[in-house]
């Protein structure tokens, strides 16, 4: 933090927060949808699966727009929110968690999924033939199973939602000390004379943090993958 000004550590501690409080609230959610695309088949599965994959390739900026179009104090669901409840959500770091929240939700969706589908269903079946509920052979069964993929893809959901950028400031903008993150710090720091140096920490943060995460994923889920074999 020494090699930082203050504006550059609140940045990145920023960053921190937005990607923490967005997986925390987008996990269990991701989770659910990945069991339910992955163990069973309703109509329109196609168009929820489609739905719930669309940010991976909608432009950021589009994923912004929507939002500031949806949840803005204008918008249907944000106009409400800010009336009724007084909850503001545009230019808030709340507004900035939301915004990395969708970005980043298909990559733990993949993930987990890919674990569910490869999940025995003999072992479910034995299960239920015991007595066991739903709710039960979900969390005796599925879950401990689905870990490595749970770990892996919440990881690297938040190497991600470190490094959007494009939904960040399209929907809470660029300001100091609130909703600028590490990404958005960088890019203002290329617009300003003599922020080379600037940009160049800063940069080096971000490729050291998605690398650490990126090497954390893979030890994470190789050694669950191990235990789970073990037992």
């Amino acid at each position: 933090m020494d090699i930082l000004t203050p504006m550059e550590t609140t940045a990145l501690l920023l960053s921190l927060r937005v990607a923490g409080v967005a997986i925390a609230l987008g996990l269990p959610v991701a989770v659910l949808a990945a069991w339910v695309l992955g163990r069973y088949d309703f109509p329109g599965k196609t168009l929820v699966d489609g739905l719930v994959h669309l940010p991976l390739v909608l432009p950021p900026v589009v994923t912004g727009y929507i939002l500031l179009v949806t949840m803005g104090t204008k918008g249907v669901v944000g106009g409400w929110l800010y009336q009724t409840f007084g909850i503001k959500l545009i230019f808030t770091a709340e507004g900035a968690s939301l915004a990395v929240a969708v970005t980043s939700f298909p990559l733990m969706v993949r993930a987990i999924r890919l674990s569910v589908e490869a999940i025995d269903g003999g072992l479910e079946a034995a299960a239920r033939t015991l007595g066991a509920g739903p709710v039960d052979r979900f969390f005796t069964i599925l879950l401990p199973l689905m870990a490595p993929g749970l770990l892996s893809g919440a990881i690297v959901a938040f190497a991600a939602a470190m490094g959007e950028f494009g939904a960040v400031i399209t929907f809470v903008s660029n300001i100091p000390g609130q909703t600028q993150t590490l990404p958005l710090a960088i890019y203002a720091a290329t617009q300003e004379p003599g922020g080379d140096a600037v940009a160049a920490r800063l940069a080096a943060i971000s490729f050291g943090v998605a690398l650490v995460a990126l090497m954390l994923s893979e030890f994470l889920a190789h050694r669950v993958r191990r235990l789970i074999g073990q037992t």
